[in-house]
């Protein structure tokens, strides 16, 4: 390995940090997107059993503990429950939309890798290719087994670029999926939050506007 790699030329050094780059990210993301992670059983859980002020206190003060996108969401809906049933919508979509940020976090380099991992390599093998043509040129073609060591050596950061781009690519499409099936969790979720408090606006004579923070 390390001796194809030496082979491979300068070329091979960028596409190194590359892999290593996108090995981190993916494992990261791995991590990250788990769906007990995001999806926070404990707030699902609440949601559900909401039907008075008393309950909403609760889910505030559980949001209020947390920092991730789902908690964020959640609270964007509870701080902004009195506002008309569309502008509260549209605010709770804001939010989420702000909060895809965190989950879409480092895909965009997993992209950038999986786009220029294959130009590198061909780069690279255009490198060699020249390298090969001022051999022709000072020796002719009759060393055959010169020229063709030094094309297959150009050919080497070919093979290694697609070798890191394609999982990247791969990477990038199964990460995004998840990370668009997580998002769809979490309004779903809000969704129902959403309803529980219209439900409460409409089915009930209490105020739902009490001050949600305990003294």
């Amino acid at each position: 390995m390390l001796e194809l790699f030496a082979k491979g030329g300068i070329m091979m050094y960028p596409l190194a940090i590359c892999s290593v780059v996108a090995l981190g990210v993916a494992l990261e993301r791995m991590v990250s997107l788990r769906k007990n992670k995001i999806v926070i059983p404990e707030l699902v859980g609440i949601i559900p059993k909401i039907h008075s002020a008393e309950d909403l206190r609760l889910l505030h003060s559980v949001c209020e503990s947390r920092k991730d996108p789902m908690a964020g969401v959640l609270m964007s809906c509870l701080r902004n429950r009195d506002l008309p049933l569309d502008e509260l919508r549209a605010t709770v979509e804001d939010e989420g939309r702000q909060q895809v940020r965190s989950l879409n976090f480092g895909l965009n380099i997993l992209e950038t890798i999986a786009g220029i991992a294959p130009l590198l390599g061909l780069l690279g093998t255009v490198i060699g290719m020249i390298d090969v043509f001022e051999v022709i040129q000072s020796i002719g073609v009759g060393q055959a087994q010169k020229l063709s060591g030094g094309i297959s050596e150009a050919l080497i950061t070919t093979a290694a670029g697609l070798f890191v781009g394609i999982p990247a690519l791969i990477a990038f499409n199964y990460f995004t999926s998840r990370s668009e099936s997580l998002i769809l969790d979490i309004e779903k979720h809000a969704l129902n939050l959403l309803n529980a408090i219209v439900r409460m606006r409409t089915n009930s004579n209490e105020n739902v506007d009490l001050n949600l923070r305990t003294s």
